[in-house]
């Protein structure tokens, strides 16, 4: 047999299969940068994917998403982010020495809106995943709203704790709900010891913008007595506290006119009630302040806050130097407690507004053959009730693929909402079906567009007939 023919082969080197448009220096990258095309970003994104992605060909573009309305965030408008530019002095390379910077180093601000205006490109969670190290171990199962904020429940999901949702209404978590838990607990059946922590949101309670009253709390606290539960309190809305809401033709509520009236007008936290040292507040200064600034506070006994510092570092060390330098230079050297009381005034007149708009466009778009509604008396989110069972289909499709129909025909129409049920503190409970919206981050025109278009969906979806709009 003969051997095969020889196969020809032609020698290159390693680099010539690889094709370079051009050698990337350092010195080069802002030449590169400058070609790129300008970077489309919201009002909260940091970024954009097309800074990652490589040119393709041949398949046809996604959708464009330039007038999707979003009501779906969590963030605060950047309109109340108290800073218009930060500046630093930084030394000139190659002389890196302190007093050279301090006669000849560079000054450079990054202005607020420097993202979104093509100039640059830059970009109290952490405090209950330590409370739930300190307190909790695997298997424990965590008391909470049954209806909760989503970084809560994962931040529990990994440490091997079960959250169980508490029955809720119109003014957040029923001590009833709880006591009848608690007082029916039964560890063989559920496998665990019976719960001992509880955390709850009382003020504009994320998803569900409720607001639990003084006596609800007072009775929140006598019901955690009863059963020697520690609350771990999470504020981080409770000084976005809004004016009562009196509809769209009645006069607005006036302001508080002194700093006292201010405080006083405020519902008393959990943390006020405690006698006993079985509440942790946890505040923080993402809403009212900027949620970039990454930094809150716990306030509790001496020695759970004791504990919480020796945890912290072993973590985290402490929060950003450079935050807590700006903060401190706000809050103490220029505003002063005068001044950022002065601010939280502010933010209570401007999301009133807000919050009104949101609810005036519900009464005048949405059908109140559906959809119902409690105006928010304090945070960022509006909770709106769909009464699904109405639903043509509602003898053959679940509540969860109706939630579905509605969650994507929104998008289909240029509106963002956030399901009900991604907020359920166990997946698998709650027959309710809701949508959580925000009126932190939009305008009032595009509120207005997105509930008017959020209107056309569940009409189209339950084929009501155009009729009477709003919620009586």
């Amino acid at each position: 047999m003969s051997p095969p023919s020889a196969i020809a082969v032609e020698p290159i080197t390693d680099t010539q299969a690889a094709s370079f448009v051009e050698h990337l220096s350092v010195n080069g990258v802002a030449a590169r940068r400058s070609k790129a095309p300008a970077v489309s970003t919201g009002i909260v994104a940091p970024a954009s994917s097309d800074m990652f992605k490589s040119p393709g060909y041949g398949k046809p573009k996604a959708r464009t998403w330039d007038r999707l309305i979003n009501l779906g965030g969590g963030l605060p408008s950047s309109q109340y982010f108290p800073f218009e530019h930060i500046a630093a002095k930084v030394p000139r390379p190659p002389d890196f020495s302190e007093s050279a910077t301090k006669d000849n180093g560079i000054s450079f601000k990054a202005g607020k809106h420097d993202a979104a205006e093509g100039k640059s490109i830059y970009g109290s969670t952490s405090a209950l995943d330590m409370a739930l190290r300190m307190f909790a171990t695997r298997g424990d199962y965590l008391l909470t709203e049954e209806y909760a904020f989503c970084s809560a429940l994962e931040t529990a999901a990994p440490m091997g704790i079960e959250c169980l949702g508490v029955k809720m209404d119109d003014e957040g978590l029923l001590p009833s709900s709880m006591d009848s838990i608690l007082a029916n607990w039964d560890e063989e059946q559920r496998g665990a010891r019976k719960p001992f922590l509880l955390y709850t949101v009382p003020t504009g309670q994320n998803p569900t913008g409720a607001t639990q009253s003084e006596q609800r709390r007072k009775d929140l606290y006598r019901c955690a007595q009863k059963h020697d539960l520690y609350i771990l309190e999470d504020e981080p809305y409770y000084f976005l506290q809004m004016q009562p809401y009196t509809g769209p033709n009645a006069p607005d509520v006036p302001l508080p006119s002194s700093h006292e009236e201010f405080l006083s007008a405020l519902a008393p936290s959990l943390l006020s009630m405690d006698i006993d040292g079985r509440v942790m507040r946890m505040d923080s200064l993402s809403k009212t302040i900027a949620p970039g600034t990454r930094t809150g506070w716990i306030t509790a006994s001496a020695q759970v806050v004791e504990r919480f510092v020796r945890h912290s570092e072993t973590s985290i060390q402490c929060p950003s130097g450079l935050s807590q330098l700006v903060l401190y230079k706000l809050l103490d050297e220029t505003w002063g407690h005068a001044g950022y009381l002065d601010w939280l005034i502010n933010l209570r007149l401007e999301y009133t507004k807000r919050r009104d708009s949101l609810v005036y466009a519900c009464e005048e778009y949405l059908p109140k053959e559906v959809a119902s509604w409690h105006a928010p008396a304090a945070g960022m989110f509006h909770w709106i009730n769909i009464d699904w069972r109405l639903h043509p289909l509602a003898n053959t499709k679940s509540m969860l693929q109706i939630e579905e129909d509605i969650y994507h025909a929104g998008i289909d129409r240029g509106v963002l909402y956030c399901r009900g049920s991604w907020f359920r503190a166990e997946a698998d409970s709650g027959e309710g079906m809701f949508f959580r919206t925000t009126f932190a981050t939009s305008s009032a025109d595009d509120m207005a567009e997105a509930i008017k278009r959020f209107g056309e969906v569940l009409r189209a979806i339950f084929s009501l007939k155009d009729g009477v709009n709003g919620h009586a």
